[in-house]
């Protein structure tokens, strides 16, 4: 544990640069925030999109995990070698801010965690691949809610995921399968070299991973946890996993989602 943290470890969380009017800001939502401080039991370190006023290093030096947020902005295609055009919305800063993270983290050994986007940035730091729009017309299944939809049903829409037998969010939940909120375009194409599938939705997009690396815990999900975290002890599960790795204890062996709800909405 990095110096100075006597009482809790200290998290960092990635924000994502937003523009209200004429200026730029770098935001984290309060959920996030709110549910790694109490959950996971941690102190909270933000950490800015901007690679160009700061290192990863200076960074990875004063905190002892990572939390890498969800975004409306998509991952670059030339971050995992695609010639696609980028359609956007993007943030450049983000892109290298957290794949710098990751791997500085790892390096470390400390634990990177990631929803959503973050889930992405996991994936291509790994080497893998992501597709386009989950949500097109011709898929059996859609991934987000749609266009008109208020931002209250855009986190409504969901499906079950099927999760891996003997994996780590099967153990932390003690259930097969989990309802879980759908809230993304981009996803999984090719799975990063050394990730294992955690999570798989009906139509047989991954949407969680995990690994070790050399002792540095990883775990992604494509969902929320942080949303409504207070009403659902699944999404509780997610940020005390989160905890122990914080502090380098071994997952528990027993279920640590008791009173199970099977949604996340």
């Amino acid at each position: 544990m990095s110096q100075g943290n006597a009482n809790r470890p200290v998290l960092g969380i990635t924000a994502c640069r937003r523009e209200f009017g004429e200026e730029s800001a770098q935001l984290v939502f309060h959920r996030y925030i709110e549910a790694a401080s109490i959950y996971a039991n941690a102190a909270i370190l933000i950490i800015p999109s901007r690679p160009d006023l700061m290192t990863t290093a200076e960074i990875a030096d004063r905190i002892d995990g990572l939390l890498l947020t969800g975004s409306p902005s998509n991952i670059a295609p030339q971050r995992y070698a695609s010639t696609a055009a980028d359609e956007g919305p993007s943030d450049a800063g983000r892109d290298e801010m957290s794949l710098g993270m990751i791997e500085a983290l790892i390096a470390r050994k400390q634990p990177v965690f990631g929803i959503c986007r973050g889930f992405q940035e996991i994936n291509v730091a790994f080497g893998g691949s992501l597709a386009r729009d989950l949500g097109a017309g011709d898929r059996p299944l859609s991934h987000h809610a749609p266009d008109t939809a208020s931002f209250d049903e855009m986190f409504a829409h969901g499906h079950d995921v099927e999760l891996t037998p003997g994996g780590v969010l099967e153990r932390a939940l003690g259930a097969p399968r989990l309802g879980v909120n759908s809230v993304h375009f981009q996803g999984v194409d090719r799975l990063g070299a050394g990730l294992s599938v955690e999570a798989i939705a009906p139509d047989g997009v991954v949407e969680a991973v995990s690994a070790n690396v050399d002792g540095a815990p990883v775990l992604g999900v494509q969902w929320h946890p942080e949303w409504h975290a207070t009403d659902n002890p699944a999404s509780q599960a997610f940020f005390r996993l989160l905890g122990h790795a914080l502090r380098d204890e071994a997952y528990p062996d027993q279920p640590i989602a008791s009173d199970l709800v099977t949604a996340f909405r």
